[in-house]
């Protein structure tokens, strides 16, 4: 799982990125309808989607002439178990060596 994290934290690596995804944890919206709410264009909206797409961060769906884009909610729970794991980890080697430190 590690390595599958890299393209989510690559992909959370940039302002506009986070505040996209978390626009769109509120409500799906199109390129062009972000792009009204965000001071980019709408051609640097896509790019930036097609990043958190291939993160796994962002789904896409064609709804008539539009393509609606939506936050996945699982991913980033995916991606917090693994940190917390990995946080649980070296609590315990931290233990290990403050115990063996100390005596």
């Amino acid at each position: 799982m590690s390595q599958a994290l890299a393209p989510v934290f690559a992909a959370l690596g940039d302002d506009t990125r986070w505040a996209l995804l978390a626009r769109l944890g509120e409500a799906p919206a199109s390129a062009s309808a972000l792009a009204r709410e965000f001071p980019i264009s709408r051609q640097a909206i896509v790019k930036h989607l097609d990043v958190l797409r291939a993160a796994g961060l962002v789904e896409s769906e064609q709804q008539g002439r539009e393509l609606v884009h939506r936050a996945l909610g699982g991913r980033l729970s995916d991606v917090a178990r693994e940190l917390e794991r990995i946080g649980q980890t070296w609590d315990a080697r931290l233990t290990r060596i403050k115990k063996l430190a100390e005596g």
